[in-house]
């Protein structure tokens, strides 16, 4: 890896210590309408965007996160300090998981802290996760300077010096995406074995639903007739009508 381009990505892992993160101060106390959501989104996350063109959040993509339950409903059409918390988490994670597997974070985090549930808010886990990122800024950088390094030292019985620096640069490129791949593998893993089980055993125990510890009867009969109306015959035919 020549000096320059040794250079360029010493500049890019210095440059985490300064990304720019949504702090929770700075998200406002008022409701906004969806052009206020996507215009506050733009402003305060543009430093992360690839090129200058791209769309941080549209009008589509809050639209489809209601649509897949990512997202409470806005309140005649406008959305809460609460709301915007989740579009923040939703912006992180949607470039590592796939939509299901959001959903299934979400929905016990929703469930739980969503809309004043629980003595614990949305507000306040976001402040304490947004905390835990600062902390590890300084952490996650001096990691990815040992990556490089080790980079750097790979491929030296090369003797071309292009095709040296063009291998070491790739091996950084592989490291990087294999620490991706190990890291997102946990985090399927732990939805898989530990969240989902979780939330069904939320399901059987209604007292961890709500401060009150009831289950909207409602909502356990509807629950009920639709598992009921779902069963199929032995020809694999839907009963339900």
């Amino acid at each position: 890896m020549d000096i320059s381009k040794e250079e360029y990505i010493s500049s890019l892992i210095n440059d985490l210590k300064n990304v720019k993160y949504i702090m929770p101060d700075d998200i406002p106390n008022i409701d906004l309408y969806m052009d206020q959501v996507t215009t506050f989104m733009d402003k305060h996350l543009k430093s992360s965007k690839r090129y200058s063109e791209d769309k941080l959040l549209t009008k589509t993509m809050i639209n489809n996160y209601t649509k897949n339950e990512l997202l409470p409903p806005p309140d005649k059409k406008k959305y809460t300090k609460e709301h915007m918390f989740l579009l923040i988490f939703i912006y992180y994670f949607k470039n590592i998981l796939s939509i299901s597997d959001i959903q299934s974070i979400f929905n016990p985090l929703t469930e739980r802290y969503y809309g004043g549930k629980s003595d614990i808010g949305l507000e306040e886990i976001y402040g304490e996760i947004f905390r835990l990122e600062k902390e590890q800024t300084e952490a996650l950088t001096k990691d990815m300077i040992r990556k490089m390094t080790k980079a750097k030292e790979s491929f030296e019985f090369v003797k071309n010096k292009d095709d040296r620096d063009f291998l070491s640069m790739f091996s950084f490129i592989c490291i990087l995406c294999f620490d991706v791949y190990m890291r997102k593998h946990v985090i399927e893993q732990i939805i898989d074995n530990s969240l989902k089980t979780d939330v069904e055993s939320d399901a059987k125990d209604p007292s961890n639903n709500s401060k009150e510890g009831k289950e909207n009867p409602k909502k356990a009969v509807s629950t009920e007739n639709v598992k009921k109306n779902n069963v199929k015959d032995t020809n694999g035919n839907s009963n339900n009508k």
